[in-house]
């Protein structure tokens, strides 16, 4: 029988991020979906957003017709920036990054595994573009690395699995997973689930994900 549930939406997802970040966090937030994680932010939570090019401060996304394109973060988005952001050079930004200055990097995937190794910079394929940027460094200086993602490929595979088939960005290093079904823990004896989205049982979604998962 198939289930009735409803995949979380991408700004869904980035406010399931956001309301874990707690106040007075350093938060580097990665390409991609990530990036809309500054957009939801609780009101009343001070959480400074870091950007690999040398942004600390960031604020939320600027209206249609606001943007500067000279003020734009790793992904060259454009960005606001709060009261008391700073720039700075790049590798003073690395440094920030490899210093273990950021409490938080919220980064996308191509694979996780279940004891949180990441492979998220090439797919291994001949014809991809290799695009690690500043994930390595991301990945293994933050105290805690989260990944945002879809569970499942376009040909319903999931990301989650027991080893990287992946090259790999970093080794253990992933503690939580947020994704559009559910968010799950990854530790040294695998998979815990957090929560999932109305509609998925427990044992659906270790179905979808083909490995066991701890309640």
């Amino acid at each position: 029988m198939t289930m009735a549930y409803t995949r979380r939406t991408k700004d869904e997802l980035a406010k399931r991020v956001a309301q874990d970040i707690f106040d007075g966090a350093v938060v580097n937030l990665g390409i991609g979906q990530p990036t809309l994680v500054a957009n939801h932010l609780p009101a009343g939570r001070e959480v400074i957003l870091h950007s690999e090019n040398g942004i600390l401060g960031m604020g939320p996304a600027p209206a249609a017709g606001d943007e500067d394109f000279d003020l734009i973060n790793a992904g060259k988005q454009p960005v606001t920036l709060l009261a008391g952001g700073a720039y700075f050079h790049h590798a003073d930004s690395f440094a920030m990054m490899r210093g273990g200055h950021l409490d938080i990097c919220v980064l996308g995937a191509f694979q996780v595994s279940a004891t949180g190794d990441l492979a998220n910079w090439h797919t291994g394929e001949a014809d991809a573009i290799p695009a690690v940027g500043g994930a390595m460094d991301l990945a293994i200086g933050a105290k805690q690395t989260w990944v945002m993602m879809d569970l499942l490929t376009k040909k319903g595979q999931s990301k989650l699995v027991e080893k990287c088939s992946y090259p790999l960005t970093g080794i253990g290093c992933v503690k939580r997973v947020y994704s559009d079904l559910a968010t799950l823990e990854c530790t040294p004896q695998g998979l815990r689930l957090i929560d999932l989205v109305d509609g998925l049982d427990h044992a659906e979604l270790e179905k979808l994900v083909g490995l066991p998962i701890a309640a």
